[in-house]
């Protein structure tokens, strides 16, 4: 069973998603914040918590900023971003906060699930559209591997299919399916993959495999 918080201050929008987290039985929502701030204080009474679903945009304390504090405090808690925002600074600014997953808010119930299984397994997921804005971001951006940590790296033919893949924003059982394996293989090649370039998240991931002419 995983434990769930979400904070979002539209109720509308957080009726939605509780929606279509009820369809799932292995998930239980523990806490409900309208801000970031009511989400601290939540947990603060309870830390028992696995993953949160964190807006962007809300009054008092926004997203990012109670990312920042939710990791630097409880960092082993996985936060997905979900929004309806998919423009580059909010991007770029949620994953330096610490997001370890970004999609949006028109996403259905099933790929919501899936992401909560690939972001609690260690992946890093990101709708289709905002993957493609994080590699043209990127491209431009000032964040970047120092250049003397940036090595020959090689992959194999399928690492290297994989890596195409994760670069478009799918997730394992996504990439399985395009690759006709099992997610079992696919998780190995990404950890394989993430050990190559010593990465840790998907933004190093990304940028070192960029500048390594891997992508």
């Amino acid at each position: 069973m995983y434990k769930i918080a979400i904070a979002e201050d539209n109720i509308f929008a957080l009726n939605a998603l509780k929606e279509k987290l009820s369809l799932f039985d292995d998930l239980s929502i523990v806490h409900s914040a309208n801000n970031g701030a009511e989400l601290l204080e939540l947990l603060a009474q309870n830390s028992d918590i696995n993953l949160i679903f964190m807006d962007l945009e809300m009054p008092i304390l926004n997203g990012i900023k109670c990312t920042e504090k939710i990791k630097q405090q409880f960092s082993d808690i996985k936060i997905i971003m979900i929004t309806i925002y998919d423009n580059d600074d909010y991007i770029f600014n949620a994953i330096k906060a610490g997001a370890d997953s970004y999609i949006l808010k028109e996403t259905k119930a099933d790929k919501i699930y899936e992401t909560i299984l690939d972001t609690m397994n260690g992946g890093s997921v990101m709708s289709p559209s905002i993957a493609l804005k994080t590699l043209q971001l990127l491209k431009t951006s000032t964040f970047s591997i120092p250049k003397n940590d940036i090595e020959k790296i090689t992959l194999s033919d399928r690492e290297a299919e994989i890596l195409e893949q994760l670069s478009n924003g799918f997730t394992n059982k996504r990439i399985a399916e395009n690759l006709n394996i099992s997610p079992f293989t696919v998780k190995r090649h990404i950890e394989n993959i993430y050990q190559k370039l010593q990465t840790h998240n998907r933004i190093e991931l990304l940028e070192k495999a960029r500048k390594s002419g891997l992508i």
